[in-house]
């Protein structure tokens, strides 16, 4: 396991921990996923896709990442800064969706 995967690892359990201390904060069955230059949603997920579908995401990512850097790695280069700054990007914008849709700014 390279050390990138730990960083990974701990976004995980970020999300998760978000998920389940934020989830039942917030009221509503849709949350807002995007925001456009005047502050108003552009679009809604339902608050399971919203919530558990950035697990998923992240795993697909991880996995594409391992799958390339594991049949191509003549086209892989910087393959675990890209897993840390994957992993603390997709973690913040998670925290930032779910504490949002929580309390509205």
């Amino acid at each position: 396991m390279v050390p990138a995967d730990y960083v990974f690892g701990f976004a995980i359990a970020v999300v998760v921990g978000a998920n389940l201390y934020l989830g039942p904060r917030i009221a509503s069955e849709r949350v807002a996923m995007q925001w456009g230059p005047n502050g108003e949603p552009i679009w809604y997920a339902p608050k399971w896709l919203a919530m558990w579908g950035m697990i998923a995401f992240m795993a697909a990512v991880r996995l594409f990442i391992w799958l390339a850097s594991t049949y191509a790695p003549q086209h892989v280069h910087g393959a675990e800064l890209g897993v840390v700054i994957f992993s603390l990007i997709a973690a913040g914008s998670h925290l930032f969706v779910l504490m949002r849709a929580k309390a509205p700014l």
